[in-house]
């Protein structure tokens, strides 16, 4: 279950960003979250958001790569 959530460290490395802005973005993202109704983790965000966010993409992590539908 530890990869269903993706770390600041990590966002910080994907996006080549320091940790701290890292950190702003994961509470802009769980803030989103929060508005669905979902409950959030601070300091993480739901990888599979945030790939959805950052890249357009459903479905990333089941191999299942395809754009988000306009």
């Amino acid at each position: 279950m530890s990869d269903m959530f993706i770390r600041a460290d990590d966002v910080a490395k994907e996006l080549d960003i320091s940790k701290a802005y890292a950190y702003k973005l994961i509470q802009q993202m769980n803030r989103e979250l929060r508005e669905k109704g979902y409950l959030t983790i601070a300091g993480r965000v739901n990888r599979q958001y945030f790939t959805e966010r950052f890249y357009g993409i459903k479905g990333a992590e089941n191999g299942a790569l395809r754009e988000e539908e306009s």
